[in-house]
């Protein structure tokens, strides 16, 4: 990896400098566009609409357009004058519960490294913060944006995730809101049902980017010339009569899909156990065997008798096994 920013993190008056990375990367596949007739990749001019004329990157200014189209030029000088901190620090704010940050507000995650002087402080933080059980609210700046954002510990090391601001986040404004929409206990209970049934640990490393992965094989099949197999849809169900009954249909497959796993993930156990149960089958016949050995044993002596002549002859079962 490598870093994108270098500052300092200011707890009181402990400075600890650090390297900030990316914690995160898209894996999407990236395309240029092409002429189609010959794979020439297109290419823009920065063209000004007033007079037509090509415009060099170093004349170009950043303009802000008034509702009236009229348009504000702003230059690198008016930016300058900004109260946006160079001072490259990570201002500790306070410290928060974690649960009292709704997600909604993180934008980006980063990894923060400690240069080689700023170890033991960055050691020492680390672990205080992990025993408190919260996370630090900092201030930052990055990229030409001031944002708040959360240092919290993960696999040893400081994470920090920038957060956007309050009047950035929409207010759910949708007309079911103020529908008085009443819900069955029964369709309350199916429902509670199905979430218990679906329940389980979150292990990432289940899922995977199937549209990717299917755009990746499209893609080596025109390099190697081979003819694109077309996956198969899948056959379209049958919509339920009712909520309940759909709710009803889905805690039985979700029960069905769950005892497949378990079946699968058994099979394994029973093909390696298969030895030992042979082996408890045949020290239960031999148990038996001593079974019958005593309870012939309490027999009188006309039975005793009787036993030894039919002890003489093989029985049909013993002339099979032979």
């Amino acid at each position: 990896m490598r870093s994108i920013w270098k500052g300092a993190i200011s707890f009181g008056l402990v400075t600890i400098p650090v390297k900030v990375y990316s914690a995160t990367e898209q894996r999407d596949v990236s395309f240029h566009q092409v002429h189609r007739t010959d794979g020439g990749r297109i290419r823009y001019r920065r063209v000004c609409t007033v007079d037509g004329e090509e415009v060099p990157y170093a004349d170009i200014a950043k303009g802000y357009e008034l509702p009236s189209g009229e348009m504000v030029v702003l230059t690198d000088e008016d930016f300058a004058d900004l109260p946006l901190s160079t001072s490259r620090r990570i201002d500790v704010l306070q410290f928060v519960a974690e649960e009292e940050v709704d997600p909604i507000y993180f934008a980006k995650s980063y990894y923060l490294e400690p240069d080689a002087q700023g170890t033991k402080p960055y050691v020492l933080l680390r672990d205080a913060l992990e025993q408190s059980g919260r996370v630090a609210l900092v201030k930052v700046a990055l990229r030409q944006r001031e944002s708040l954002a959360t240092l919290r510990v993960r696999d040893g090391v400081f994470v920090m995730e920038t957060m956007l601001w309050p009047d950035e986040i929409r207010t759910p404004d949708f007309p079911f809101l103020g529908e008085d929409i009443e819900v069955r206990k029964q369709e309350l209970a199916m429902a509670t049902s199905l979430i218990e049934t679906m329940e389980g640990a979150f292990d990432p490393a289940e899922y995977k980017d199937a549209y990717r992965e299917a755009l990746e094989a499209v893609i080596e099949a025109k390099v190697e010339g081979r003819e694109v197999a077309r996956p198969e849809e899948a056959a379209a169900e049958e919509p339920a009569a009712d909520l309940l009954s759909a709710l009803r249909a889905s805690v039985e497959a979700a029960k069905k899909s769950r005892g497949e796993k378990k079946a699968s993930a058994g099979a394994g156990k029973k093909a390696a156990s298969a030895g030992g149960a042979s082996g408890g089958r045949t020290a239960k016949a031999a148990s038996g065997k001593s079974a019958s050995a005593k309870s012939a044993s309490g027999k009188g002596a006309q039975g005793k008798a009787a036993d030894k002549k039919t002890a003489a002859k093989p029985s049909s079962r013993s002339r099979k096994s032979a």
